[in-house]
This record gives structure tokens, sequence and C-alpha cells, in this order.
């Protein structure tokens, strides 16, 4: 792939740098010596720091000529290089030599601090798998995992990486899901279990089939997220790019303004001012801001993806940090997503068999999880060719035809739709809530009510304590949007210590919500502050809803793959308590970046008024370059720890 390509040719560039700048300092260090304690060598000396300042700078002043070609005139390369040759003009050798020896290393120490940001990035490309073990006609073939098929069979052996998605057929394990989790503790894998490729399978045999293909499974959507993530800026970054287009040329411009003017307006020495004009244009170098500032967006990506969060850029990360609403999903999101038959409730003339079976049928081609669960309690084989006009009514349920007869199955909305009287059961609707605590499907035959079944999930473990670490972090709302029914809905939201709850939504309806809920941000049309909100859901019915939010978060672990691709942040637990992980993560990277912004900009400032008055010289200049650009990056690199 190109991100691991990328990394090679760093590193040839990386030993490349390391060998010149250690001959380059050999070179320049003789030289220094010789010029300061044997004056009747001067033209040796001269000549080893000539050699030394070639050796060291011949790319920097390449990459000027080359960006001058290409119209980009104005940027560190131009600086170093006007700088430099102008101090050997002036016959200030030994300076300009060591000006671009420090500058050299400074990138060189630039270089490793960022490859430690890189490495938590890199370590994620070791997810891909080399391989896949087969299975063809009860042989095992090594293929490239690219050309495996869904519906294929292939065998994971314990130390492998699983290669693909796919269900366990045969064989039980445990699962190191850390390098997509961040968590290491392993999980375990038996028959019928969903394993996603990535995962490395520690103990025993595993025969898998596998569910997509190479490009779409987890592992390859992970490292797309990865490689991609860098190229998607914060407003900050925007701005040090804008800033530095504008900032470079105006210290040029003031830099020829300081050699001109005094000399020609007040008769001083052209020299002495030409040295205070190459010295300015030392200091002025932007690379402490243009070097830090997109390390610190970078190393924050870093660490969130060790921690198993996915950020799709560094725009999202800075964005993250201002979050002040966040609006979740339940069903999956808040809660399990694991659902079972709690009660069934039957109208008369109907008995509880009957009933689970019309449900049952009625569900046969539908993957949702409350349909599941109800063809799990059938626990029956369906005969689906007696099936016919099988359709699925969005945000109502499903209706089918079975041996003539019309079967319907769904909400209390999907009842009122059909205009079926259910009242004349037993219990009311309301008993029914009363009654039993959880999703209600309902179930009506050739329009006669059959009955009610209820399906319960359970909270997840760490949803109270996510809602109340994102109070904590100063989230002035939290708001849940859910298709199920007022009084579930209610229970959850008082549970979980939620402040609004918005139920019995349609898909459309949450779009609708989500709309209004960012509308508030803009009282009188006006953006009240620089406050963020954000979605967080699970399902491919929250994919619109995600797109819309200023902040898309979906859950990792059994998030369908349009929610993933629509999100901005991936949590890969699944745990909607990683949600103030991140917001940490981008708080510290925000609060790191600023300082490096001030720091920089104020060093300089400073030094660039002591060199403007002759104070300051090339060596001060040199600290103020490259001096705060290692500090500013070493800083950045504090949002690894």
């Amino acid at each position: 792939m190109a991100f691991t390509a990328f990394f090679k040719k760093k590193l040839l560039i990386q030993r490349e740098r390391s060998i010149r700048l250690l001959s380059g300092a050999f070179i320049f260090i003789a030289g220094f010596i010789l010029q300061r304690t044997m004056a009747d060598n001067a033209l040796i000396a001269n000549i080893l720091l000539l050699t030394a300042f070639i050796v060291l700078g011949i790319d920097v002043i390449l990459r000027a000529l080359k960006n001058i070609l290409h119209g980009r005139i104005f940027d560190e390369n131009f600086l170093m290089s006007i700088a430099t040759i102008g101090a050997f003009f002036l016959g200030e050798n030994a300076e300009a030599a060591g000006v671009m020896l420090f500058y050299q290393i400074g990138e060189y120490f630039q270089e490793r601090a960022a490859e430690k940001s890189r490495k938590s990035i890199t370590n994620l490309m070791d997810i891909r798998p080399d391989y896949a073990n087969l299975k063809k006609n009860e042989n095992i073939i090594k293929v490239a995992p690219d050309t495996v098929q869904p519906g294929d069979i292939i065998i994971v052996k314990p130390g492998e990486k699983i290669p693909l998605d796919g269900v366990v057929i045969d064989g039980v394990s445990m699962l190191d899901a850390s390098a997509l989790t961040g968590e290491s503790v392993p999980r375990k894998a038996a028959a019928n279990d969903t394993v996603l490729s990535g995962c490395v399978n520690q103990t025993g045999l595993l025969t898998i089939e596998v569910t997509k293909i190479f490009g779409e499974s987890t592992v390859s959507k992970i490292i797309s997220l990865v490689e991609n993530a860098s190229s998607k800026k914060a407003k900050t970054e925007n701005f040090i790019t804008l800033f530095a287009r504008y900032y470079t040329p105006a210290v040029v411009i003031l830099a020829i303004m300081l050699a001109a003017f005094p000399p020609l307006l007040f008769g001083g020495l052209w020299q002495d001012w030409i040295r205070r004009a190459l010295v300015f244009l030392v200091i002025s170098c932007p690379c402490a801001l243009v070097l830090s500032i997109p390390m610190g967006f970078f190393a924050g990506i870093g660490k969130a993806a060790k921690r198993g969060i996915l950020v799709k850029g560094g725009n999202y990360l800075e964005a993250l940090s201002c979050l002040k609403t966040a609006v979740f999903d339940k069903t999956g999101t808040l809660t399990k997503g694991v659902f079972k038959v709690t009660a069934i409730q039957c109208a008369e003339g109907f008995d509880s068999g009957s009933l689970l079976e019309y449900t049952a049928y009625a569900e046969a081609f539908s993957n949702h999880p409350i349909a599941l669960s109800v063809i799990q309690e059938y626990g029956k084989e369906i005969n689906k060719t007696g099936l016919s006009e099988y359709t699925e009514h969005s945000g109502y349920g499903v209706s089918v035809i079975k041996d003539g007869k019309t079967i319907l199955a769904g909400n209390q909305k999907f009842m009122e739709k059909a205009g079926i009287a259910f009242q004349k059961i037993k219990n009311t609707p309301d008993q029914f809530k009363t009654a039993c605590s959880g999703t209600h499907v309902y179930t009506a035959i050739d329009g006669i009510f059959a009955g009610c079944i209820v399906i319960s999930d359970e909270v997840k473990p760490d949803s109270r304590m996510a809602i109340n670490a994102l109070k904590a972090r100063g989230v002035h709302k939290t708001v849940m949007l859910t298709g199920d029914n007022a009084q579930i809905a209610e229970a959850t939201a008082q549970q979980l210590g939620i402040d609004e709850v918005y139920s019995e939504l349609l898909p459309h309806e949450k779009v609708e919500k989500l709309e209004n809920l960012k509308m508030q941000k803009y009282p009188n049309g006006k953006l009240k502050d620089k406050s963020c909100l954000a979605f967080i859901g699970d399902g491919i019915n929250d994919a619109p809803v995600l797109a819309m939010a200023d902040i898309g978060v979906a859950m990792g672990d059994l998030g369908s793959d349009a929610a993933i691709e629509a999100a901005d942040i991936v949590l890969m637990t699944g745990e909607p308590s990683k949600l103030s992980e991140a917001i940490d993560i981008a708080r510290f990277t925000k609060k790191i970046v600023w300082q490096n912004i001030v720091f920089a900009l104020g060093i300089k400032a400073a030094v660039l008024i002591l060199g403007a008055f002759g104070i300051a010289n090339m060596w001060e200049a040199v600290f103020a370059d490259v001096g705060v650009s290692v500090l500013a990056v070493l800083n950045a690199m504090r949002i690894l720890r």
C-alpha cells in the first residue's frame, strides 16, 4: 500500500541524512577549530567550512530552487538558503556553515520525534494479514487474502491473524483484538460467532466461513481510514498554512527594508545592516509552526488509534474538543443490542405457540436483531417456500403472505396505520407497556390482532458512566433518539441520566430532530458559540444522521458498514465511554497545539526585535528557529504519553 511505501522511502531518506549530517559535522568541526586556532591556515579552514556548508546545505538549496521553479518562493528552504549564502559573502563562513549544521540537526531530531508519533499509526499496519489458509476439497492452500471470496472456508491456526471477516463454523479459541480495539483482554470465539479480520488467534484451530471480500473487511477499512486521516486538516492547521503563506513574504520584505533603509536614510554601514537582515531571515523561518502543528494532530490521531478510537482527520479531533451536545441512538449504542423474548401476550383465539410461529415466519427474511430474537425463540426450521410478497416497511415493521394469510408484524404505529383494532384483547396496549418493559412486536393475521411479543434489551455496563463522564467534561446536553416506544425510551433515559429523549421516531424523523437540535446553536441566525454536536449510533438507519451531525461517531464492534462509512470517528470496542476518552485526547491535543503556537510566535517575535537592533547574532537566530522547532515538536510528542 502507499502508506507502507511512504515509510520505507522515509527510512532511506533518514539514513542518507544521518550519513550526510555526521560527515558534515566532522568537516565543520575541523574547519571551525582550524579557523580559531591557526590563523595562518585560514584558506584551508575556509575550504573546509565551505565543504561542510555544501555537504550540509545542498539539499536545502536544491529544494529552494525546485520550489522557486514551481512558483513556491517563500518557504523555510528559501529563507535559510538566502541567509547562509549571504553570510558567506559577508565573510562569516563559520556562522553560515554552523547555521546549516544546526538546522540539519534540528531537522533530524524533528524527524526522530515524528517517528514516535507515527509509530502508533504504523503499528496498525501490522494487522494486515499476509496470507489466508483456503480450504479446498480437504486441502489447505495458502493464498493472498484478496483472492478469497464470500462463502469460502478458511483455516486460522494458533498465532495467525484472521485475514478476513467471517463466521466461525468449527473450533473454539481466544482472540487478541488489541490491534483493533486497544483492549488487551482476549475475547472468546466459538461456533456461530462473528470474527473480524486483524484479530490474532491465540489458542485453538478455527474454521471460518468468509462473509466479506478483503476490500470490505474490517482490517482493510481500518488501514484505509488511517491512511487518509492526515489528509483532513484541522482549522488550526489550515490557519497556520494560510498564515505561513503571508507571513514568509512579509518577513522577506521587512528584511530587505532592514538591510536598505537605515544605510540610505541614516548613513549606517551596509555590511552591518545586511548582517542584521540575514539574522532576521534565519529567525523568521516558520518551521516550528509548520512542523509542530500538524505533528500535534498526527500524534493525537495516533494516540486515539492506540486506544481503539479511529479518527478520520485532524478536523474531527479538533471539533471533538468543543463538544457540547451529545445525541445518542439507543439500541446497540447505549444498549447491547442483544435481544431476547421475555413475554408473549395473546389475543382471544390465539395461543402463544401460533402467535410465535406467525411472527417468526413474518420475520424470516429480516436480519434485524429483534427479528433474529423472535426466530431464535421459535427454534424450529422455517420453510420459506410458502412465503410470498415479503415487504419491509421502514420504521413500522414487515408484512408477508403465508399460505394465503397476510401477516403483519411491527410496532404499534404499524397496527394503527393498517387499521388493526387491537382493543379486542383482554389487556390494552397501555397495560402491555406497564406489565412488560421491552420492545413490543405486534402481530396481526388477515387484519385480526393476534397478540404482542415483548423483546428486552440490556443496557451496556458503561453507558451510565459514559453519560456522567460527558457531563463532567462540560457536555451541556445529552439526548437520545430512538424508534422504540415512549415507555422504554423514558425508562432507559432515566436510568442513564440523559437530559432529553425523543421516542417512536422513524428514520426521517431522526434526521428532522437532529436538524432542530443543530438549529438551537443558531439563535437569531447567528452561531451562539463554537460548540459542536455529535451523534453516536450504530445501525444502517443511523447513517444519514451520522453524516448530518458536526461529528458522527459509530460503534465499530456491532456497527453496520454504512454507519462506519458515514461516521467521522469509530469506537472500535463499541463502548460509549470511549467517547469521553476521545474528548480528553482531543482537548489535550488542542492545548499542546496552542502552546506551540504561542511559544513559537513569542520567542520569534522577541528574537526578531533583538536581531533588528543588532543584539542577536546568527547563533541566537539558530536557537530561535531550530531550537524552538525541536522544543515545539518534543512538546507535541507529549500527546502520545
